[in-house]
């Protein structure tokens, strides 16, 4: 996913795709943010299971299989957790990130009711079906679309299953916890907003 980079990497992907059939590149139209990247790679994406990763691999791809062996047992989606095993983790988060995470998650069970230790792990699978039903219904295209993603997985009563993962926090991350956190904060309520008026009922599928 070209997500508007303007280095070489959309012709590095090119190059490998030229002997990798499988591998494609989407491009988005200009920089439209994580979010947007995800729902436009999962809409395009073929397959039974569809999962996503940071491009970071803060989650070996290895550990890709504990998501498809949940979804296996009956998951409609599996979410990657930095925090169902803590021990997992290689490298764990500075402790102001942590200290945003654990308010930002309070936050969104008492608004979401979204009782996840761990909705931002860039980490999840789900079946084709759910993925059909919730992606298009996504609005959210930065940093704050998890939420929203677990949010309409409940809605629509997908089973979702937290999936303890090995993990290592990554520091060329770049996040601003005071702007990108007051974006995401916004952002869940425009998730209840959406709700609370209907949105995704109406929404295209």
């Amino acid at each position: 996913m070209n997500d508007g980079s303007r280095d070489n990497t959309a012709q590095i992907v090119r190059q490998f795709a030229q002997q990798y059939p499988a591998l494609r590149l989407l491009e988005n139209p200009g920089n439209r943010g994580k979010g947007y990247s995800v729902r436009n790679g999962m809409l395009h994406a073929n397959g039974s299971i569809l999962l996503f990763s940071d491009a970071d691999l803060s989650s070996p791809i290895e550990e890709a299989q504990k998501l498809f062996a949940a979804i296996t047992s009956g998951a409609d989606v599996a979410i990657g957790s930095r925090w169902v095993q803590s021990s997992l983790q290689t490298e764990r988060q500075p402790l102001y990130r942590q200290l945003f995470g654990r308010i930002f998650n309070l936050m969104l069970r008492i608004t979401l009711g979204l009782k996840f230790k761990d909705t931002q792990c860039g980490f999840k699978a789900f079946t084709r079906a759910a993925a059909q039903k919730i992606f298009p219904q996504q609005q959210i295209e930065r940093w704050g679309f998890d939420p929203e993603l677990l949010y309409l997985a409940k809605k629509f009563g997908f089973k979702v299953v937290e999936v303890p993962v090995v993990w290592g926090h990554s520091g060329g991350t770049r996040i601003s916890p005071l702007r990108d956190g007051t974006r995401m904060f916004l952002e869940m309520l425009r998730v209840r907003w959406n709700a609370l008026t209907g949105k995704y009922e109406t929404a295209s599928s």
